[in-house]
Order: structure tokens, then sequence, then C-alpha cells
């Protein structure tokens, strides 16, 4: 049986602006999110949050589904 697929927002405040580095004690995670629009709500909550701040990134990301027997 296939369960279906969460989505987390994760993100933070990067070092610099090629952002592969977050400031430590920066990170956020929220979720998980059944869909992929309850998710895209939170991103743009968050984001427009802190949107004034240039190095702060957030980002969608899909789990992947499970097979359970």
């Amino acid at each position: 049986m296939t369960k279906g697929s969460n989505f987390w927002v994760i993100g933070g405040e990067f070092g610099s602006m090629n952002f592969h580095k977050l400031v430590e004690g920066s990170a956020q995670v929220q979720g998980p999110f059944k869909t992929r629009t309850e998710a895209e709500d939170a991103w743009r909550t968050v984001s427009e949050e802190n949107r004034h701040k240039a190095g702060v990134r957030f980002s969608i990301v899909e789990e992947p589904s499970r097979v359970s027997a």
C-alpha cells in the first residue's frame, strides 16, 4: 500500500548570497503538510515575513512516498 507524500517548508538565513550554508541557529522547518497547496501557503507566509532580509530563503521539499505492507 502506498501512502501519500508529505511536504515540508525548510530554510532560514544564509551566510552569503550563494545560499550554500545556513547561519547557525537560523534553520526553520514547517510541516508536514499533506498537500503541496498547504505547503505553498506556509511558504508564502514565511517568505513574506522575511522578504526584507536578502539572505533568507525558503523552499518546499517533498518527502518520498512510503510503501507499507
